[in-house]
Order: C-alpha cells, then structure tokens, then sequence
C-alpha cells in the first residue's frame, strides 16, 4: 500500500526545457507528460487503441548500501528526469505518458519499499500502461518484478532479462536483500509457487562473479551470455540466445544495469567495469530485437549515480534507452 512517507509525487515544474513550438512536429518530451499522484487520483484511463507509458522513479539505494557498494543512486530518477525531458516527440498523439512520482525507501527499510513498488507496478500494468521505472539501485528488480508476476499470476509465463555484468543471483547476507539479490529471491518465489524460473543475464563479467555464483545460476537454470561475446562481436551466440528465450516465455521483465557498460561510457555507477560492453550496434541490435518482440511488459534502468558520473554520461546513456523503449512501444 502506498504512504504518504513511501511516495513522492513529481511536481509539474520538475519537467523542463527547450520549447520550439507547440506544433505536434516540434514537441518535446516535457510538453507532453503529466503528472499523476498515486496517493490522489488513479491513473487515468486509456482510450481504445491508445498506447501509455507511466514513469516511476525508485529512489532508493539501501540495497547498494547493504551489498558493499558506493551509494548515490538514490538521486538517480531526478537526474534521468532532467535528461529524457529535452528528448523530441518521436511518437503518435495518441501515446500518453505519465510521470507517476516516486516510490521512496524510508530509512533502511527497503523491504517495504519493494512492496510499496510491487504493489504500484501491479496498478500500472492494471490500467493498461507499460511501466518504466527510474532508478535507483538494482534493488529495483525484486520489488519491479514481483509486482509483474501478481499481474502475470495465471496469464502466462515471465521471462526476465538482465543486462548486467552481474548476475544478482546472491544469497542474502546478515543484512537481508540487497542490490545483489534481486534475481535470487525470484528464483525462490517461482519455487514455491511451483512456476519456472525464466532467467536470461547478458553481458556477465567473469571477473566480477565468484565461482559460487556461476553454481547458483546454474543450479537455478538461468542462462548467460558473457560480456566476450560482445567484445568478439559474436552476434549469432548472442541472438540465438535471445531469440530461443524469447520462444519460451509469454511476457518480458527488461531490467538495465548501466555498471554493463565500459566504464568510459558509464562512469557513474557503484560498480565500474573497464571492459565492459559498449553501448553502440551490436548492444542496441539486441536490445531492439527484444523490444520488437511485443513482449515487453516492464523495463527499469538501474544503478545511476549521479555523484559519481562526469559530464552526464551515464545518466545521458541511460536516457538513451529509455528512448529506445518509446521508441519501440510507441513510436511512429
């Protein structure tokens, strides 16, 4: 349930910039959304034929904090706001976007922010609109994708995708759930709800998972693509395993560590990877084709710190995925 202390609606005024006219060929993202308070009103409802993106931030890095890593992220949505707000309308009138607020982490009690988020995802997917939710550390997975297996409960099979030089496939600690956790504690609720786990990582570090990690991903049937086939360029290893995953689930969960990327495109981050993948072609063309396969029902972006980028890169590039799934979802 959603709380005055768990949730910040974003005021109008938060979206900002460039105006050239208000022709339909020269609108920008920020003449077009509205602010939506979850706590006031529901959302509003969808005309037939319509196409609604809602964004929800998920402010919050507790789980960065409890997995050992750099906090910041919890600055994260405010920053992707300001970015995505300048980007042209490439879509048709008929799209409605809405800017839901943010679902806020009350001192170290994430577990109630990830139900508080769950509980929001489930209200968006029910009113017809696609979530894209603003991160916010990779915490944002388990209380994101929770949230789609209620709504999914009975209508199919989930699969989820993670970009991600990291499994987040971690046994929690001492300190419970964490940022590392995330795909773990799903793999444990499909178990006891006797539903398969559906698990496609791409891009993982072999130097930034233990051995223990790759066994857990293993024992729990998950699948990955390792961060060498993009440096090789090795598209059919790649789109073999996206397109066979594709052809086993109903649904897509799309979740985006931007800590996937090299570290000279995604500096703010907790956790930098030297080597890792480049977002140009060959990311984008997997990315797309995922995108294109109609399955899409939730996409998050997570891990932006803003304290620790420069020049706005990663928050730039993080901007420019959401752009892609606009594009995508409802793009002319």
């Amino acid at each position: 349930m959603i709380t005055k202390e768990s949730y910040r609606p974003t005021p109008a005024t938060a979206w900002t910039g460039r105006t050239d006219g208000k022709e339909a060929d020269l609108l920008r993202w920020h003449q077009v959304i509205k602010t939506v308070d979850l706590l006031q009103q529901p959302l509003p409802a969808l005309q037939k034929g319509q196409k609604g993106v809602v964004f929800l931030g998920f402010a919050c890095d507790e789980g960065v904090r409890r997995n050992k890593g750099r906090t910041g992220a919890v600055e994260g949505p405010g920053v992707l706001r300001k970015v995505i707000a300048n980007f042209p309308a490439h879509f048709s009138e008929q799209a409605v976007l809405l800017d839901a607020g943010d679902i806020v982490c009350v001192g170290t009690a994430l577990e109630e922010a990830q139900l508080v988020l769950s509980n929001a995802v489930q209200a968006i997917l029910t009113a017809g609109y696609l979530p894209v939710l603003l991160g916010g550390g990779h915490e944002i997975t388990y209380g994101h994708a929770s949230g789609i297996r209620q709504y999914m409960h009975g209508k199919g099979q989930l699969g989820l995708i993670n970009f991600d030089a990291h499994f987040d496939i971690r046994i929690p600690g001492e300190e419970g759930p964490s940022s590392g956790t995330g795909f773990w504690q799903l793999a444990q609720d499909c178990k006891q709800s006797g539903e398969p786990f559906n698990y496609l990582a791409l891009g993982i570090q072999k130097n930034g998972n233990t051995r223990q990690l790759f066994n857990i991903a293993g024992e729990e049937g998950a699948t990955y693509v390792g961060a060498d086939a993009f440096h090789l360029e090795d598209k059919d290893t790649i789109f073999a395993a996206i397109q066979h995953f594709l052809s086993q689930v109903d649904k897509v969960y799309l979740t985006t560590c931007l800590d996937v990327f090299a570290a000279p495109f995604a500096p703010g981050v907790s956790a930098t990877a030297y080597n890792g993948i480049t977002p140009g072609g060959l990311f984008l063309q997997c990315y797309r084709a995922i995108l294109e396969s109609g399955k899409v029902c939730g996409v998050d972006i997570a891990e932006l710190n803003p304290s620790l980028d420069i020049d706005n890169r990663t928050a730039k590039l993080g901007a420019a995925i959401i752009f892609e799934v606009l594009m995508a979802y409802c793009g002319e």
